[in-house]
């Protein structure tokens, strides 16, 4: 599947921006410390934006902090849905919410490429626009089914799955996978042994 570049930066981007959620994390080693929200306070909505190179974001405050949370959660129910027209349901709302305006650009050296939120636009606008029409070419290319959500039972976060055969079942091979793997390795031995 061939994403263009702008495309692969909005999908990582909407990726992280899911997995900024409380209920994305793992579980903490102590339960009384809960769920954290990467995105607690205006901060890490900061860095987040500087993390993601999103470009004129300008002065944030609790406000766009509390919109960014909800653009968030649309996104998730879009790695939630269970099936093409429901997701595109969704993204079709949030992209319209968002008021976009394609326009081409070719900044901080890239090649020409679009993007899809209006000048000035807030940053849920931004993150809304052009995450949400990331989106819109997975489900266009008939792959919605690789928006899903890490099968290790004590992660759940979200990533999109790239590969040839669609068959990435984690977040991260490195660690969530293998992991598992090396788990159910253990159980075999300790059944074979015992």
């Amino acid at each position: 599947m061939l994403i263009p570049h702008d495309t692969r930066i909005a999908l990582d981007t909407v990726v992280d921006l899911v997995n900024t959620a409380p209920e994305s994390e793992p579980p903490p080693d102590d339960p009384a410390d809960g769920p954290v929200d990467g995105l607690a306070d205006v901060a890490a909505l900061y860095a987040f934006a500087e993390r993601h190179h999103i470009s004129g974001v300008g002065t944030l405050g609790e406000k766009d902090l509390a919109t960014v949370r909800d653009v968030r959660a649309r996104f998730a129910e879009v790695f939630a849905a269970p099936d093409p027209r429901t997701a595109a349901d969704l993204v079709n709302r949030l992209v319209a919410a968002a008021g976009t305006t394609p326009q081409l650009t070719d900044h901080d050296g890239y090649d020409w490429h679009v993007h899809y939120f209006a000048p000035d636009a807030s940053i849920a606008d931004h993150l809304a626009a052009d995450c949400g029409m990331a989106l819109a070419f997975i489900i266009v290319a008939g792959e919605q089914e690789r928006l899903r959500r890490c099968e290790a039972p004590d992660c759940g976060h979200a990533f999109v799955d790239l590969s040839r055969n669609r068959s990435r079942r984690y977040c991260s091979s490195r660690t969530c996978g293998n992991r598992l793997h090396v788990a159910a390795y253990r159980a075999r031995r300790k059944e074979a042994a015992g």
